[in-house]
């Protein structure tokens, strides 16, 4: 079955029976509401203005958008995508017509993983692979169907597909003509209830303290010690599929954060060739734009934590004690599966 209509057949049942359960409520005047039934409406706030939103509504006005082809070479992909600023680009098949996938930095990092042996020993399958070539050997090991949505879908469905399918672009399809109008992520998605959601009624759990609310990741934390290798960074993001790994010290205190797209510069400045450098020199060497440890800590309240993390433009907040000692990660996925998907039962960060 198509992944999309798995995911519209989803969304459909749940909006049968959460439209079952809210008949009656919505009948309620406000005067005979129960405090317990404005606690369940404050809840739904947000799953319902995604519902009520389309994809298109979240598409910039005019953004940038790089296609390969899969005969390209490996290696000139992934410089444009530095030279565009870019993460990711849908691939399209010339033999096939259509759009087959995305080439991420994902594959950069799989591909550093998968052929480095050491300084001495060069990569020749970086610098004379094609798209499809890299596509052939990693499908043997890996489902990677292209997941898309129509721009008429809802931002509920889109946040579900995101979460769902632990992806991080979603590409917006026209399903008439077959092109691609924009890359969709979480990032856009939730700046748009960021600047948008101020029309609806702010729910009270946004002034509780994130502990409380349990949101975020506080156990068995992916990091690593500024005296490791990039190569283990490497391993970790493809062992533990994380996007950014805080770098600690012998203590566990943060001094840095390493992410995927720090690895798609190593690209740009042609330092992949040399991969047993420590953290330490690896962050020390990043001359691109560098996101920063924006951090936050456990008693901070959820409203201030999505100011921080919209204002900052970053994908993930550090959680840290005072000591700065890394306790866990409040991501941007984390954030709209407690404040979209939970209230309507669907637990896709979890499956």
């Amino acid at each position: 079955m198509d992944p999309r209509s798995q995911v519209s057949t989803a969304v459909k049942r749940r909006k049968h029976k959460q439209g079952k359960a809210m008949k009656h409520s919505l009948k309620v005047p406000d005067a005979q509401r129960t405090p317990r039934c404005a606690q369940e409406d404050e809840a739904l706030v947000y799953m319902n203005f995604m519902k009520s939103h389309r994809c298109y509504d979240a598409m910039p006005v005019s953004c940038k958008l790089v296609i390969f082809d899969t005969t390209l070479q490996v290696k000139k992909a992934f410089h444009a995508l530095v030279a565009n600023g870019l993460r990711a680009a849908p691939l399209w098949d010339s033999e096939l017509q259509k759009f087959v996938g995305m080439l991420t930095i994902t594959d950069f990092i799989n591909i550093l993983h998968c052929y480095y042996k050491s300084p001495l020993v060069q990569m020749f399958e970086l610098e004379n692979h094609k798209i499809q070539t890299w596509r052939d050997v990693h499908l043997q090991y890996s489902r990677h169907l292209l997941i898309s949505i129509s721009p008429a879908a809802s931002l509920f469905e889109a946040i579900y597909s995101l979460l769902r399918y632990k992806i991080h672009r979603l590409p917006v399809i026209d399903p008439q003509s077959g092109s691609v109008l924009h890359i969709l992520t979480h990032k856009r998605i939730l700046k748009f209830l960021h600047i948008f959601g101020q029309r609806v009624r702010k729910p009270a759990f946004l002034q509780k303290p994130i502990w409380e609310l349990g949101i975020g990741t506080f156990r068995n934390i992916a990091t690593v010690l500024q005296t490791a290798s990039l190569y283990d960074a490497l391993s970790i993001f493809v062992d533990r599929r994380v996007s950014a790994l805080p770098v600690v010290d012998e203590r566990g205190k943060v001094v840095a954060l390493y992410s995927r797209f720090d690895v798609i510069n190593l690209a740009a400045q042609k330092t992949y060739s040399n991969l047993d450098i420590s953290m330490r020199e690896a962050v020390a060497r990043r001359t691109c734009f560098v996101e920063g440890v924006i951090k936050c800590y456990p008693d901070e309240t959820l409203d201030v934590i999505i100011e921080r993390i919209v204002s900052a433009e970053v994908h993930r907040l550090v959680l840290v004690d005072r000591a700065d000692v890394v306790r866990g990660i409040v991501s941007l996925s984390d954030l709209l599966q407690a404040m979209v998907l939970s209230p309507a039962g669907i637990e896709a960060l979890f499956s």
